[in-house]
């Protein structure tokens, strides 16, 4: 995918590299207990924070990083705390799904409609260190090609010794999932790029939803809410994957991820 591309898929890149090659699909490394203290020194972590990876050279002084939101912290059918975000922030320009990514918490402010976070200034929180490792990468939207749609999904294995799920990030807090409301219901998203935007439900474009929420790049992923209730995610040119539709083929799918709920 060129840079223009991912631009208006809502993927924020500082500089354009090519990525590690893919590992296995559902890859599932195993992940320490967090000790009995570790409570008073784990990050929040939840829908609508943040993220930095594919850090070049190094995590320590990058120069070249992509930056996304998560839509969502939960846990899975065995007790697994995950988050979610957009599959096409794990692709690479040759096509590669980057399984086994390192994801970090992105340490710069989050931005606003009207003054949006700058790529520049993001960096990854080396204070917590990495928090999780991507496990699955589904179909990517594909809305500007030809290829097959999807919706577009990234399932990422959190690090319980370094984050703890927190139900509210900005002015969105998720404490359920549902299905799109009716046309010109209004609906919200909480992004890292440019906070805070609501606008109304529009119509179905395929297996998506539109709406008129604001976002840009970096926002990718960011959870679309009516009230408490996450019902998609966000990606450009105001579309979304329903929640549902991606739970459901998690659960399809089987490993990490199945039988998502949201955590408290």
């Amino acid at each position: 995918m060129t840079r223009a591309a991912r631009l208006l898929s809502g993927l924020a890149v500082l500089t354009v590299v090519v990525g590690a090659a893919a590992t296995p699909a559902q890859a599932a490394p195993t992940l320490a207990a967090p000790s009995a203290n570790a409570a008073t020194t784990l990050t929040p972590v939840g829908g609508g924070s943040g993220i930095v990876f594919r850090l070049q050279p190094t995590p320590e002084a990058p120069t070249s990083l992509y930056v996304c939101t998560l839509t969502a912290v939960g846990r899975d059918r065995t007790g697994k705390l995950v988050a979610l975000t957009n599959a096409h922030c794990f692709i690479d320009s040759e096509g590669n799904k980057l399984v086994g990514e390192e994801v970090y918490l992105d340490s710069s402010p989050a931005g606003t409609a009207f003054a949006p976070a700058p790529v520049d200034q993001s960096r990854p929180d080396l204070t917590t260190g990495p928090i999780g490792t991507v496990t699955y990468v589904s179909t990517p939207n594909n809305l500007l090609n030809t290829g097959p749609k999807g919706l577009d999904f990234a399932v990422i294995l959190l690090d319980e010794t370094r984050v703890a799920p927190t139900s509210t990030v900005g002015g969105v807090t998720i404490t359920a999932v549902g299905p799109p409301p009716a046309a010109g219901t209004r609906m919200c998203k909480q992004g890292h790029r440019t906070g805070l935007t609501c606008g109304v439900r529009l119509g179905t474009n395929g297996i998506w939803f539109t709406h008129l929420v604001w976002t840009w790049a970096g926002d990718s992923g960011a959870p679309v809410v009516v009230g408490q209730t996450l019902v998609g995610n966000a990606w450009g040119f105001q579309n979304s994957s329903p929640i549902l539709s991606i739970i459901d083929e998690m659960n399809a799918i089987g490993g990490v991820g199945a039988g998502f709920q949201i955590a408290s």
